[in-house]
């Protein structure tokens, strides 16, 4: 084949065309670190002739100023483009690279090997046909290998190829081969993957690499880049599944026209098509699907087009359009897959954003159900998942979503997960089935509602969330502030910390579960009892600000006030009313806050109340004050009725 930088005029226009033509094909590299993934690659890269004059001058350079092949070719080097890789020599990134044969196109993503990087290879992963698995020759099975071996089967992947590297370091023995293939294709039966072709390769000599070496004259199968040319994809599986159009944009240009853009995740679309709006359930046809080069009879999954209806169907950024016969599923529950990818562990109870196409809600984690041992393969029990581990939850939303489950459609089945307060990605998971209580328990109407509760009892509810370690003066200030609002004639309930562990939570301890368990818990106590009418006033130390925050997104906007009553830890301990952090001192007590867990103070509270310069009565006063101004004590003022 022509070097790229040869082709000129006509010959660049007739190997255009003959590009368009071409199948395509998504491929990922993965295994542990220093198997040989960017090397393999830039060897690809290099041997398929598509890299221009000054990139190979660069290489060439670049190998000899690196020096870590004694002055040889490098291919490494074409991927390791991060500086801190380049002088650690291991790849930290995902790097993407096209490239193109005369049989395809390739898009490949070099993902990294170190386990804290498992993240980063599920980003590669995620839009892949095939999965390249490398293994040292000379070290063989590692957990990496199964690790990635696994995620590779949960995220659907069906095609495997096990390239054993380094065959040059074990005078490329057969015996090492198939000893290496035997172990892999056991693990590989028990995770469901059973299209494995396994090729004895040398990343750095180029053994099998583009043609078959003599080096392995006991090898019958193909060489890496003709297996990768001729490997069978099923390119027209998305076109085969039910119609879906995540909707990422409201176009609204002008009063002519209103259409919702976005890209189609599955199926086929046609002008006159029946279609159904996710998760309300609405109805329409569509009118015109439009794109910049003009309108179009018929739209195919992967192509981006903005959608017009026969109808003024109220539609939103994150709704699913789909096929009106075969509609995508809607529920709030889920039993889920999750892949945790964050140093902060998953916690029972704590809510973070889940973001599914372009919809964002609310997740709350429910106990999970098992870990799993990716060596093993055993479930195994457990009530947290840590960086890298996997595992099964059930997941409750705020809100409704349509989806379709992982297994049938990978675009609609999908999701991450995303810390509140930090707003990183901390876990991507897949939907496998909705709960059944999600379709069998509804929401009862009630005709006595929150409004009439508060014309009866004369005043707004809401919530006075009281926070800080122990010792700070909640539980005081809290019963004074209730003593003054009861004297008043307000309906008013306080739920103290250590009260209600002796009934609604005495069967969790402090451990940082259940501790999110515990807010969780009065912190929906504290919403029924706002939408009774009632000022409910809550002394717990709540140590994280993600329980606090989820409590204040449970109520409507004007009925929360946060009030951080705040104490150094030296002179909490001074005072110590419970004598709890002697205890904790003398290692009595673990997981107590401020000693061995952490407290995460307020950032942005509604009320500040340092209890070394003021006193109860003023905390009191100063509280008071906010509910005044806030309209908590009128019914005639603050948040509508």
């Amino acid at each position: 084949m022509a070097h790229v930088s040869d082709l000129i005029g006509s010959d660049i226009e007739r190997y255009l065309k003959q590009h368009e033509t071409k199948s395509f094909l998504r491929f990922i590299t993965c295994g542990s670190v220093d198997d040989g993934k960017s090397t393999l690659i830039g060897r690809l890269l290099y041997e398929s002739k598509m890299l221009f004059e000054d990139q190979l001058a660069a290489l060439e350079a670049d190998s000899k100023k690196v020096g870590t092949r004694g002055g040889e070719m490098d291919y490494a080097l074409l991927l390791d483009g991060l500086a801190a890789e380049r002088e650690q020599g291991i790849t930290i990134d995902v790097a993407y690279r096209f490239f193109s044969t005369e049989r395809r196109k390739f898009i490949v993503a070099d993902t990294p090997g170190h386990e804290q990087y498992t993240r980063n290879m599920i980003t590669g992963a995620s839009t892949a046909d095939l999965a390249i698995i490398l293994i040292d020759a000379r070290k063989g099975m590692l957990q990496q290998t199964r690790r990635h071996s696994y995620l590779i089967s949960l995220i659907g992947i069906h095609n495997v190829v096990l390239a054993i590297n380094k065959m040059d370091l074990v005078d490329y023995s057969r015996e090492r081969f198939d000893e290496i293939s035997r172990d892999y294709r056991e693990f590989a039966d028990k995770i469901g993957l059973s299209h494995v072709t396994v090729i004895p390769v040398s990343g750095v000599n180029g053994d099998n690499m583009v043609e078959k070496s003599a080096k392995t004259p006991w090898y019958d199968g193909p060489a890496l880049m003709h297996h990768l040319e001729t490997v069978e994809i099923d390119e027209a599986r998305l076109q085969r599944q039910p119609f879906r159009f995540p909707v990422q944009w409201v176009n609204r240009p002008n009063l002519d026209f209103r259409g919702f853009a976005g890209t189609i995740a599955s199926g086929v679309v046609r002008v006159g098509d029946r279609i159904r709006v996710q998760p309300s359930g609405r109805e329409s046809t569509v009118a015109r699907i439009v794109t910049a080069d003009g309108d179009l009879d018929e739209a195919v999954a992967e192509q981006s087009v903005t959608l017009t209806l026969a109808d003024e169907v109220d539609v939103s950024r994150g709704d699913l359009v789909s096929a009106a016969d075969s509609p995508a599923q809607t529920a709030d529950q889920f039993d889920a897959t999750i892949v945790w990818m964050n140093d902060e562990p998953m916690l029972r109870g704590r809510s973070y954003l889940m973001k599914i196409g372009a919809r964002t809600v609310t997740a709350t984690v429910l106990p999970l159900k098992y870990k799993v041992n990716v060596n093993t393969l055993e479930h195994v029990p457990g009530e947290t998942l840590t960086l890298n581990e996997i595992g099964v939850a059930e997941l409750e939303l705020d809100r409704p979503i349509a989806f379709d489950p992982y297994e049938e459609n990978r675009e609609t089945g999908s999701f991450i997960l995303i810390d509140r307060m930090s707003n990183n990605t901390v876990g991507a998971g897949m939907l496998r089935f909705a709960l059944r209580r999600s379709s069998n328990i509804h929401w009862q109407t009630l005709e006595v509602d929150k409004r009439a509760r508060r014309v009866l009892n004369g005043h707004q509810s809401g919530v006075v969330w009281l926070t800080g370690i122990s010792g700070a003066g909640k539980s005081t200030i809290a019963n004074l502030l209730e003593k003054r609002l009861h004297a008043m004639g307000k309906r008013t309930y306080l739920l103290d910390g250590d009260n209600v562990r002796h009934g609604l939570n005495k069967d969790l301890g402090f451990t940082a579960e259940d501790r999110v368990e515990n807010i969780r818990r009065v912190a929906e106590v504290a919403k029924l009892m706002t939408d009774a009418g009632t000022i409910v006033i809550t002394a717990f130390i709540s140590p994280f600000r993600a329980e606090r925050a989820m409590a204040r997104d449970l109520v409507e906007a004007g009925e929360f006030i946060e009030v951080f009553v705040d104490a150094p830890l030296d002179v909490a301990e001074q005072r110590d009313p419970k004598g709890l952090y002697k205890k904790a001192r003398r290692g009595e007590l673990k997981n107590f806050t401020g000693i061995d867990s952490p407290y995460e103070s307020p950032e942005h509270p509604e009320i500040h109340v340092d209890t070394t310069k003021v006193s109860a009565e003023a905390a009191v006063e100063a509280i008071f004050d906010k509910l005044h101004t806030m309209g908590f004590l009128d019914v005639h003022r603050g948040a509508p009725l």
